[in-house]
């Protein structure tokens, strides 16, 4: 009799633990149907995993005394997206970052800094599956969210467009003072209007960081031509950048290292312009 009890007992458990599992894997596909980015709350973990493995801060509490009240009231200045925004990097403890973590981090920085920054959140591939466009349309379908943001906030001046590389880490590691970051490559568009200018504002750059980070930066990449793309949308501005934040094998602290980087060089720049 006591035997049956247990049984019963048991059978009552896995189903109550497979009811639940189900109900997870549910609720999964109900946010999926709807369109419901799930990426930016796993960003948004694993950045806070990341900053305690680093600090004896949470990510939450470093973003609390680095954002500032009064930099709501300020118009922004930056506009941050990603072209192709479901690039991942390594997966780690079973989540796995997309290039959009780079955004997280870099408008945390900047609103240290009292500069109002507007990242997209908005899905790419919900606006090719709604005009039918297959991913080499990818540009063309994140210029419709540039051009909204711009019309809507004409203070923007800065366009940051990032990406990740698809090399493998040999190819997209880099170790400076015994700290291993993700390399960094730009890309500026050769059949662009405004060419000379996003080149020179890129330059700029680049110098910056060869100058504080050696071998950081994998230097500039001037693309157009019969095949290419040509303009990746820099016509939007002459101080548009397009960047490559590490490859697909790079882990998120190489991307944490590279993207403070990257915004420590970025902020001397336009504080120089």
């Amino acid at each position: 009799m006591i035997r049956k009890k247990r049984h019963s007992l048991k059978r009552k458990i896995l189903f109550s633990l497979t009811m639940f599992l189900i109900g997870i894997i549910i609720s999964f596909k109900v946010l999926e149907n709807k369109h419901i980015d799930i990426n930016n709350k796993y960003n948004d973990l694993l950045l806070e995993m990341t900053y305690k493995s680093l600090s004896n801060k949470t990510y939450l509490e470093m973003l609390k005394e680095d954002e500032k009240e009064e930099v709501v009231d300020n118009p922004p200045l930056i506009y941050i997206y990603n072209t192709h925004d479901r690039e991942e990097y390594k997966t780690i403890n079973g989540l796995t970052p997309t290039v959009k973590v780079v955004n997280n981090i870099l408008k945390s920085k900047f609103n240290s800094n009292n500069i109002n920054v507007l990242v997209e959140e908005r899905s790419i591939k919900d606006l090719l599956n709604l005009n039918n466009w297959n991913y080499s349309y990818s540009y063309k379908a994140s210029r419709l969210y540039i051009d909204e943001v711009k019309s809507n906030n004409p203070s923007i001046k800065y366009f940051i467009d990032v990406h990740r590389d698809s090399l493998d880490k040999s190819r997209t590691t880099v170790t400076i003072n015994d700290k291993s970051y993700a390399s960094l490559l730009f890309i500026v568009g050769l059949d662009n209007p405004t060419y000379n200018l996003n080149l020179d504002f890129t330059n700029k750059i680049n110098n910056k960081l060869d100058e504080k980070y050696p071998n950081l930066s994998k230097g500039i990449l001037q693309k157009g031509g019969v095949g290419v793309n040509g303009i990746y949308n820099q016509d939007v501005s002459g101080y548009s950048i397009l960047i490559e934040v590490g490859g697909y094998e790079n882990n998120i602290h190489e991307v944490l290292n590279s993207t403070i980087a990257f915004y420590e060089c970025f902020m001397e720049v336009i504080n120089e312009n």
